[in-house]
């Protein structure tokens, strides 16, 4: 059974930058991949990003295209979000999860981690 834990959240300032990273425990078949989202109070959870794990494909929500990276390093069986140029609408608790296909539907993942909290704030 994969587990999965996120760290690296924190409090940033508006325009700071911070990088989440999701540690999986287990064997992920290569074709899983792992997705981001992110859930602020009151709010729905959102896909933010995802990636393949066999080819290193991502996807990202049109809300954090070009502030956000998402990148793997498989000998560590981990998986980054580079969170970049953040506004306080990104804050959130953030999610990795894991599962077939890469998708920002959270439907789509069937195990998931605690989350890690991100609040962009002066």
């Amino acid at each position: 059974q994969v587990q999965l834990v996120e760290s690296g959240g924190g409090l940033v300032e508006p325009g700071g930058s911070l990088r989440l990273s999701c540690a999986a425990s287990g064997f992920v078949p290569d074709y899983y991949a792992v997705g981001w989202f992110r859930q602020a109070p009151g709010k729905e959870r959102e896909g933010v990003s995802c990636i393949r794990h066999s080819d290193g494909s991502t996807h990202y929500a049109d809300s954090v295209k070009g502030r956000f990276t998402i990148s793997r390093d498989n000998a560590k069986n981990t998986v980054y979000l580079q969170l970049t140029s953040l506004k306080p609408e990104d804050t959130a608790v953030y999610y990795c999860a894991t599962g077939i296909g890469c998708s920002i539907y959270p439907t789509a993942y069937d195990i998931w981690g605690q989350g890690t909290q991100v609040t962009v704030s002066s």
